[in-house]
C-alpha cells in the first residue's frame, strides 16, 4: 500500500503515467484502477488528483462531455526521475563508470540537479565535473537525461582499471578480485 503524503502523490503519478499507455480492464475508470491497484480511497484519490493537478504535472480534460486524466511533459519528467532513483543491485563486474559533464551556466539549475542524481545514484565527486562509482546508471536515469536533454553535456565510461583505486573499493565496500 502507498505511503501518505508526498508518497501517495507520487505513486498516484506513476499510475497515470503507466495508465496512459495500458488499461488492464475495458471501461474501468480511474479511480477503479487507483483503488484496485493501489487501494486507494475515493476521498484520498481526488485529493492527491487535484494535488497533482495544482503541481502542473496533470491535466484533467473534458472531451464529449467525459472527464480524462492527462499527464503533462513536467509530470512525465517527474516519473522519469523518480524512476531513476531506483538503484542498480547486483554483483560489481570490476569496470568503473566515469560521468564527465559540461553543462553550460545557463542551464545551472539542471546541473545542479544532475549533481544531486549522481548522488543519489551513489556516485562519489572525482574531480569537478567527474563522477565515479563501480554501478552503471539505471535505465530510468538514462531515459531522464535524454529526455531533459542533458544527455548531450555528458560522456558516460566504462574504465578497467584505475591507477590507485585503493580509496574507492573501500568506499564502496569492494573487495580486490
Amino acid at each position: 500500500m502507498p505511503k501518505k503524503g508526498n508518497g501517495f502523490v507520487n505513486g498516484l503519478l506513476f499510475f497515470i503515467y503507466e495508465g496512459t499507455k495500458l488499461l488492464p480492464i475495458p471501461f474501468e475508470s480511474p479511480y477503479q484502477w487507483a483503488h484496485r491497484t493501489l487501494h486507494m480511497e475515493r476521498s484520498n484519490f481526488y485529493a492527491n488528483l487535484f494535488a497533482l493537478e495544482k503541481r502542473g504535472v496533470v491535466r484533467v480534460i473534458s472531451k464529449e462531455g467525459k472527464k480524462f486524466i492527462q499527464i503533462t511533459q513536467k509530470g512525465e519528467l517527474k516519473v522519469l526521475l523518480n524512476k531513476s532513483k531506483l538503484l542498480a543491485s547486483g554483483k560489481w563486474d570490476g569496470k568503473w563508470r566515469l560521468i564527465i559533464y559540461d553543462i553550460p551556466e545557463v542551464a545551472n539549475y539542471l546541473r545542479d540537479g544532475f549533481r544531486r542524481l549522481l548522488k543519489e545514484r551513489g556516485f562519489i565527486k572525482l574531480q569537478s565535473s567527474v563522477f565515479i562509482s563501480p554501478y552503471p546508471l539505471n535505465p530510468g536515469a538514462l531515459e531522464y537525461l535524454k529526455s531533459t536533454g542533458l544527455i548531450k553535456f555528458i560522456r558516460i565510461i566504462r574504465v578497467d582499471a584505475i591507477d590507485d583505486d585503493k580509496y574507492l573499493r573501500k568506499r564502496f565496500h569492494l573487495s580486490k578480485s
